[in-house]
């Protein structure tokens, strides 16, 4: 069974919308510095923090600065933002850039920055291990489906090329080939039926973007049939009235993008506010708005029309957690590390 997003018309929604739209024409490879309030223009004048994240969930937080703001604990900050591939950003702040706040694509660019000694080692003991907002791994396609493109088995036919950012650089990546691995492998437990999927998969990769913005703005200049994205960047194309469609297939993967507040950061107390807001009902409601599927259970049954659940829903637990698949697929001895090593070579 397929499951295709349905939008949800509410007034927060279109906020959304107006936001985004010219975010997404904009949008480029490397990294980019923002001042936030929702419309691109300064935060105002206050106490500044800054958070250096992944490319994209900058929809959300163009909304959730500003209700920030305007709530009680957020009075008389400023903000600004660095956007770019999760592990670039992630190495960036373990080599001292200044930072505030963190928000990556996955959790090993997290751990980078523990052994840095820039994060907490318990910074995901809340409630929700850490992670205020994901997605799924999703199907984006032309207007139409002009391939007929429903599931992982038609990304391998020979007339389909697909667009995925390098995993080598970018987070996004890894929960790309993290879904179809899973599929095929059934949760990792046929590990060869996995690899041999993603070696095939490969070969249907014309280029190789640095970041997950950047294969979204390359399939939207016409590269590709198929882009391999998250739920909430179809989302956000489709508001953005971009000629696509989005399928989840009825077996894919969750995405946990996790958010860290910088131990040496001189506005600690206020990062950590920033922080805990998200978590609120009224933050997780801006992120179910701006696309991105809320964690507090009762927010998420009412947005159930926008993030319908598919069949089967893998998640980084069933395949033994960070640290066992970034060191058996993701490391520099890691079995699809390997893979892309040889498909470049």
């Amino acid at each position: 069974m397929q499951f295709r997003a349905r939008r949800q018309r509410t007034r927060l929604a279109l906020m959304a919308m107006a936001a985004t739209a010219a975010m997404v024409a904009s949008a480029c490879a490397g990294g980019s510095s923002d001042s936030v309030d929702g419309s691109g223009s300064s935060s105002g004048a206050g106490v500044p923090l800054t958070l250096i994240a992944y490319a994209v969930p900058k929809p959300g937080w163009d909304q959730i600065v500003p209700a920030f703001e305007a709530s009680e604990n957020g009075e008389d900050l400023s903000f600004n933002a660095d956007y770019g591939a999760s592990g670039n950003q992630s190495r960036k702040v373990a080599d001292g850039a200044p930072a505030d706040l963190v928000n990556f694509s996955v959790e090993p660019d997290i751990t980078r920055l523990v052994t840095a000694g820039r994060v907490d080692a318990d910074w995901n003991q809340n409630a929700y291990n850490g992670v205020p907002f994901g997605s799924l791994v999703s199907l984006v396609v032309r207007e139409g489906n002009p391939k007929n493109i429903n599931d992982w088995d038609d990304l391998l036919r020979d007339d389909v090329t697909v667009i995925s950012p390098n995993p080598l650089s970018s987070g996004s990546a890894k929960w790309n080939l993290l879904a179809p691995y899973a599929a095929k492998s059934n949760g990792g437990q046929d590990r060869q039926a996995g690899l041999d999927y993603v070696r095939n998969l490969v070969d249907h990769f014309p280029i190789q973007p640095e970041s997950g913005r950047a294969a979204t703005e390359a399939f939207l200049q016409g590269q590709g049939d198929v882009l391999l994205s998250y739920e909430n960047e179809a989302l956000l194309l489709e508001r953005d009235n971009q000629p696509i469609e989005f399928i989840n297939p009825p077996s894919t993967f969750r995405i946990d993008n996790p958010v860290a507040v910088i131990n040496n950061s001189s506005n600690l107390e206020a990062a950590q506010r920033l922080n805990d807001f998200l978590y609120t009902e009224e933050g997780q409601t801006v992120w179910a708005e701006a696309g991105f599927r809320p964690v507090d259970p009762a927010v998420l049954d009412k947005f159930r029309d926008q993030f319908p659940e598919p069949e089967q829903l893998w998640t980084i637990d069933d395949l033994g957690g960070w640290e066992t698949v970034d060191s058996e697929l993701f490391g520099d001895s890691g079995e699809i590390t390997a893979i892309y090593t040889e498909a470049a070579g």
